[in-house]
This record gives C-alpha cells, structure tokens and sequence, in this order.
C-alpha cells in the first residue's frame, strides 16, 4: 500500500466559532493522537483530504503527516475517525492516529460480491444475503487490503460462504472465527396462497358467529324454564 503526504497546520484558535470559521475557509478541523504525545490540534485542507481519501485504500490509507510549524518524532499516521455534518454530509471533523509501520493494527476492511448474478441459486430465483459488509483484520499498515473478495458463482441454494472460504491476503488475519457466515443464498420466499371461490374465509366467520349466539340460545332457553318454574307454582297454590 502506498504512504500518501498530507500537508496540515497547526489549529491555534479553538471552540465552535472558530471551527465553523475554518469551514467556510475551506478547511476541516483536526485532531492528532497517539505515540505518548499530547492531542494536538490541526487545520486541513479540504480538498487535499478528500484527495488522499479518494484512493482505493479509502480511509484505510496510510498517511505521512507534514505538520507546518511542528517537527513530529514520528509522522505516519492512518484515519481515526470521520466526522460528516448531518445535513450537507460534508466532513466536519477529522481524528488521526500516529501509528508504527512496524507494528500490527486493527483495521476493517470491505468485503466485495463478485459474479452474483452468474450465481446458480441467484438465477433460480434464491435470494443473496451478505452477512459481512465488513471484515474486521490484524495486520501492518503497510499490508492493509483495499478490500476482501467473496466469489459466489458456484453457490447454490442453500449454500453459505464462511470465514475459512475466504482468499486473504498472507500476513492478514481476520479477527472473525473461522466458522462465522459472511454470505447465504436462501430459497425464494414462499407466496401465501389467495382464498378460492370454493372456500371463501369472510362466510365461514359469519357462519361461526350463528354458530356460536345459536349455542347461547340453547343454554339460556334451561335457564330460562328454570326461572319462569317458580313463578308456575306460585299460581297453582
């Protein structure tokens, strides 16, 4: 994977007001952790991160920071984390993490589908879940997949696609257990069969309902007797 350069500036002035200032200058607001150093803020070019984000790598992409106004003992950095405004789903903040590129990382990767509508089962009429959109790996920085492909041309119905199937990368190791599903192709969906002329469903409830004030008819005509017996007796004496 290829180290990419990225020019910063230190951020002197802090708070909501003078981030906003700095967006609408075109910059992003950052922050710098890692390695036994202080946070330190910083201030990038928007439209120089978006460059070296647009890479294959993502926002998985290795970074030599070039921080003006500061000398950094180590400089090799990767995305911590990225902020979007809720609205715009513009690039509000940016956290980055000093890293050893000798030293293994955590990182996740995307999983890319290939050849699903070839997919036997597919063309059959099954239906294609994929499990794992992405797939967590330990490796180092300079070793990090751009993405982990999952062929599915030969599954079946009924098939699954696990972590052992995978083709990864030597020096990558998933953090997933080797049984984990990362794809399924189940049957099609069963279609509920509609009521027939033959045997309708709304005429059978009225005709459980007849069945049913028929029933309490037939109890309360006893009770009925029972209770007008008294009153027979009564008149004979």
């Amino acid at each position: 994977m290829d180290i990419m350069d990225l020019a910063v500036k230190k951020r002197e002035a802090a708070g909501t007001r003078a981030a906003r200032g700095l967006r609408r200058q075109g910059g992003v607001p950052a922050i710098l952790y890692g390695h036994g150093i202080k946070p330190m803020s910083l201030e990038v070019n928007l439209r120089m991160l978006q460059q070296v984000l647009h890479t294959k790598a993502g926002e998985n992409v290795v970074i030599n920071l070039k921080v003006e106004g500061a000398k950094l003992k180590e400089s090799t950095c990767r995305v911590r984390e990225i902020q979007h405004n809720p609205v715009s789903d513009d690039i509000a903040h940016v956290d980055f993490t000093i890293i050893s590129l000798t030293e293994r990382i955590e990182v996740k990767v995307p999983v890319t589908v290939l050849h699903m509508e070839e997919a036997a089962g597919v063309k059959e009429g099954g239906v294609f879940d994929l499990v794992q959109h992405e797939i967590d790996v330990e490796c180092l920085p300079t070793e990090i997949p751009e993405k982990i492909e999952v062929d599915v041309k030969n599954m079946k119905i009924g098939d699954a696609i696990y972590v052992k199937d995978l083709n990864i990368p030597k020096g990558v190791t998933p953090k997933l257990g080797p049984e984990e599903v990362v794809a399924t192709l189940h049957p099609p969906a069963k279609e509920e069969a509609a009521p027939t002329e033959e045997q309708p469903t709304q005429p059978e409830v009225i005709e459980k309902g007849k069945k049913e004030e028929a029933a309490e008819g037939e109890e309360a005509a006893p009770k009925a007797a029972q209770a007008e017996a008294p009153k027979a007796e009564k008149k004979a004496k």
